[in-house]
């Protein structure tokens, strides 16, 4: 016979047969009450971890696209001329010498053309021209600086805030922050080819130990077409009113498991990825089939998985998802050690697809309010690396002492310029910017104090700038 006592941690069969006749009949007059209108939007519920939370104080931006360019974009070969490192082109560095990863030689100048832009007159290189178009619209930070010239933790920095594994990336941090405008789709999207993750994985979009809810979805922008981008995203067995059948009953069988594991993350992120997933049927697949737009918007944006990454961040921030991250590829693509040269090639893809992006972010009325934001883990030396076997001897090492990030939209000063490396584009030295001060920029421009967006795990407040940063107030609007 089974033991009915209250302190028995099992239930019954006549408990579990009334509970589960129940969620029928509860389902069916839920139904009821949302055809009726009598249920509150999801967003609207204050059950829902991603329904929209208010902020600190008024945001300039509502929503962030974040452009890396993995591998380490030289710096001084496209956003931070230097005509120092083309007179001393051959030569020994004056001064201090900078310790390196790996070994260098002398100064080596940019075989790319510099060209001053728009209104405000900024130097670009012919690498970006495209992008420089729009250049009275973008502050290009010349004085980042990072702790190590490795990719891994340098990853992990830029996207996490920390060096090492193990602690919500940005995209978690402001989707937990803010919630989300569209609860059909994922809150946070990061777009990378399916061929394998950028340098450090998955982790540079986990929500470690904020809730599951808040961890990126990765879609790989090298498919083409919805079904594949998004595997079983339509059932070919049961209808939706089906699934929903389904998903419900398993909601409640899921909520019995919880009253034994009450504040369970893993749980409650189950929970809500199916009720995510079950949504998302209806709008993922017209959001990412990009046929949709004009033959000539295609053009616009270029070939290749990083173009197409581009305009489908365009389409989910025109639907109200909060953060969307573009990888340009597997690996690190822009890590040229032996030939600088190879820019050139990665440029051609990235150039007129960022720029597009502008354009269309302006045409469609979205980009006073959307911040975008295009960096690296890391720079590039000015002088040119000596190791390794290759013929070609081009290239340049890991720069962690000063490269370049620029940001556009969003309450971002445009046509300006903000910091400095020396003479040859080494080291930063004027207004140095760290990944925790860029950080704590975007949470401010997102309308949150940095140091009071918190969450307690073990004993302690965490914050994505840890107990660093600051908000970097000359280039606001």
């Amino acid at each position: 016979m089974t033991n009915t006592k209250s302190n028995n941690p099992f239930i019954n069969r006549r408990d579990l047969l009334h509970m589960i006749g129940g969620g029928f009949g509860m389902y069916g007059y839920a139904s009821l009450l949302e055809n009726s209108g009598f249920l509150a939007d999801s967003a609207s519920n204050p059950s829902n971890p991603l329904a929209i939370k208010a902020t600190h104080f008024p945001a300039k931006a509502k929503r962030v696209i974040y452009l890396f360019m993995n591998g380490g974009l030289s710096e001084v070969d496209t956003f931070d001329p230097k005509p120092m490192l083309t007179k001393y082109d051959g030569q020994p560095m004056p001064g201090e010498y900078l310790k390196t990863e790996r070994k260098t030689g002398n100064l080596m100048r940019s075989p790319f053309q510099f060209k001053k832009y728009g209104q405000s007159g900024i130097e670009v290189s012919e690498l970006f021209s495209k992008v420089a178009e729009h250049i009275d619209d973008i502050c290009v930070i010349r004085s980042m600086y990072t702790d190590v010239p490795n990719h891994g933790p340098g990853m992990f920095l830029m996207n996490s805030g920390h060096l090492q594994p193990g602690r919500p990336s940005v995209g978690s941090w402001i989707t937990y922050g803010l919630g989300t405008e569209n609860q059909n789709l994922p809150g946070f999207i990061v777009l990378c080819p399916s061929g394998g993750p950028p340098t450090g994985g998955t982790s540079l979009w986990n929500s470690a130990f904020l809730p599951a809810v808040y961890q990126g979805t990765r879609i790989p922008n090298n498919e083409r077409t919805p079904e594949k981008l998004i595997q079983d995203i339509q059932n070919q067995h049961v209808t939706p009113a089906q699934q929903r059948q389904q998903l419900d009953l398993l909601g409640q069988l899921n909520n019995l498991h919880g009253q034994k594991r009450p504040d369970d993350p893993q749980l409650e992120g189950s929970i809500h990825a199916m009720e995510i997933a079950y949504r998302m049927q209806a709008e993922a697949p017209e959001v990412f089939d990009l046929s949709k737009e004009t033959a000539a918007t295609i053009k616009r944006y270029g070939q290749g998985d990083f173009a197409r990454g581009c305009l489908m961040a365009l389409r989910l921030v025109e639907r109200g998802v909060r953060m969307v991250q573009v990888y340009f590829g597997t690996g690190q693509p822009w890590d040229s050690h032996y030939d600088i040269m190879a820019h050139q090639k990665l440029a051609r893809e990235a150039d007129p697809a960022m720029a597009a992006l502008l354009h269309d972010l302006k045409e469609r009325g979205l980009f006073e309010d959307t911040l975008v934001v295009c960096g690296s883990e890391f720079g590039r030396t000015p002088a040119v690396e000596t190791s390794g076997a290759s013929i070609v001897q081009n290239g340049r090492d890991h720069n962690h002492w000063g490269y370049s990030v620029w940001m556009a939209g969003g309450g971002v000063k445009g046509g300006m310029t903000y910091g400095s490396t020396d003479d040859f584009g080494f080291r930063a030295v004027e207004n140095k910017v760290h990944p925790h001060d860029l950080h704590a920029t975007i949470l401010n421009l997102l309308g949150f104090d940095h140091e009071r967006l918190t969450y307690r795990y073990s004993g302690r407040d965490f914050r994505l700038t840890d107990v660093h940063g600051r908000v970097i107030k000359e280039i606001l609007a």
